[in-house]
């Protein structure tokens, strides 16, 4: 059985700034408190109106290589884009209630990790709140793709979440096969999850910037892979392409909007197939509350 917890928020207010990746937009991330059952919720400080974007499976809009989170309002539409390493740092430590102000739409690559929205949180402190999160936990496996790449929602194995994810680019790669599991607490998130960053191969990398995407982006402000390793770069952990993955799930699963206890195996996965399972989850939970009702 999964032992409850109380919900927290941050003591005060913290920020993080930096460019996209994507844009090239200057952003800054300001964190404010926010009260029980408010949850994580994104605003557009830089808009008429200062729309608010709820981090929500209903929110997501499909796009490559990150999540979008857009919403309908009385000021016309907004979205935030590559949110994904801001919701792991608040996910991985336990952050239930947040208001996040924005002043772009696309968060800050800042150096590619969770790391320094980790940081800026860490100062902020850890305020406990007096309500129970409302744990989902995964009661059967539930899996998402195809024979090749995959996500699967497995129960837990320890007290809360922990990721499996196997890596894989196939022969004579630059990035080697990886395989790892974390449990995902506090402090494993911050040590040996947060600091783990976004990678590409260089073949990738020459591909968006003739579509005129990431012109700005050097090899110093993430890893991109040659055919010999990481260009101008040195890895921070040996496998630190697979533990970004996990960092990536971790965001990703903070779409459902409430604590997952679980073990997550994952094959290959990105964005959307991380999304799509936690879609598949919540459906799942909700027919199962549905089944106890009318027994």
């Amino acid at each position: 059985m999964t032992p409850p917890r109380l919900q927290n928020t941050i003591g005060s207010a913290a920020s993080a700034s930096g460019r996209g990746y994507w844009s090239g937009a200057e952003c800054r991330v300001e964190f404010r408190p926010a009260p029980p059952n408010h949850g994580v919720v994104f605003v557009r400080d830089d808009l008429p109106g200062a729309p608010r974007i709820a981090v929500r499976p209903e929110s997501r809009r499909p796009m490559a290589r990150r999540t979008v989170l857009a919403e309908r309002g009385p000021e016309g539409g907004a979205e935030v884009a590559m949110v994904e390493h801001v919701l792991a740092a608040l996910s991985g430590q336990q952050i239930d209630n947040c208001e996040v102000g924005v002043t772009a739409a696309e968060m800050p690559g800042c150096d590619g990790s969770a790391a320094p929205f980790v940081l800026a949180l860490a100062a902020a402190g850890l305020q406990v709140q007096a309500a129970v999160a409302d744990t989902l936990v995964v009661r059967r496996p539930i899996r998402c793709g195809d024979d090749h790449v995959w996500i699967e929602a497995r129960p837990p194995i320890g007290s809360g979440l922990s990721i499996e994810y196997r890596l894989d680019y196939g022969a004579g790669s630059a990035i080697a096969r990886q395989w790892r599991v974390e449990e995902i607490t506090p402090q494993a998130f911050q040590s040996e999850i947060a600091p783990a960053r976004t990678f590409l191969l260089s073949e990738e990398a020459d591909a968006m910037v003739e579509q005129g995407v990431g012109a700005h982006v050097t090899p110093q402000d993430l890893l991109i892979f040659g055919a010999e390793g990481p260009i101008e770069n040195t890895l921070r952990y040996e496998d630190e392409c697979v533990r970004h993955k996990i960092l990536d799930v971790v965001g990703d699963l903070a779409l459902a909007g409430r604590p997952i206890a679980g073990h997550i195996v994952a094959c290959c996965s990105g964005h959307r197939l991380n999304g799509d399972l936690v879609e598949t989850l919540l459906a799942s939970h909700q027919d199962t509350q549905s089944d106890r009702m009318s027994a």
